[in-house]
């Protein structure tokens, strides 16, 4: 150690007692209790910001998860918000269906009924042309193989003409709302003659 000539003499005196003290410690021990001390505080700060870092990632993903659920569930709500006011405007439709296959004929060559059934006729393509609008479309049936996701099987006929499992009658309409199930179609299905 080099004496420091600008220091007060007294000064220059405790420093040479300190260090005359410090002689007979090994160097190492000087060295490694400081080092040692810091380098477990380092590495606890370490840890402690890789478990900080870890702990923001898992946040970052999680409110990720939930914007997208919550975008999922938007969307599924604009597109299906209408389902329950479509289950009941669906009978409307059915009954002006029905009473449009219920005039004979005759009475839709009368001058007095043209005018009616003309404009049962025109909500009827009216309703068709709303529900168009809205994603709901009339679902399949005659003809096609069961298909119990979207048709329900109310009886069975006996038929030489058609394939067992098919649909021969269809009682009721079915219908979807974009890619869900609004009503399945009330049918009959073929069967092997007795």
């Amino acid at each position: 150690m080099t004496e420091d000539k600008t220091q007060p003499p007294e000064d220059r005196a405790a420093d040479r007692a300190v260090a005359d003290e410090l002689k007979g410690v090994p160097e190492e021990m000087l060295d490694n209790g400081r080092d040692s001390e810091g380098e477990d505080e380092i590495a606890k700060l370490r840890d402690e910001l890789d478990a900080a870092r870890q702990d923001v990632l898992y946040a970052r993903a999680e409110t990720q998860n939930v914007r997208r659920r919550l975008e999922k569930d938007i969307a599924d709500t604009r597109n299906y918000a209408a389902t329950g006011f479509a289950r009941d405007i669906l009978s409307v439709a059915d009954n002006l269906s029905r009473a449009l296959s219920s005039i004979p004929a005759d009475l839709r060559e009368d001058e007095k009924m043209k005018n009616l059934v003309a404009g049962i006729e025109a909500t009827s393509r009216e309703i068709e042309k709303v529900f168009s609008a809205h994603g709901i479309t009339r679902i399949a049936a005659m003809g096609l193989p069961l298909d119990p996701n979207q048709h329900q099987a109310m009886i069975e006929l006996p038929s030489d003409e058609a394939e067992p499992g098919t649909v021969v009658q269809e009682m009721q309409a079915g219908y979807m709302i974009k890619d869900r199930l609004l009503r399945p179609a009330m049918v009959a299905v073929a069967k092997k003659p007795d």
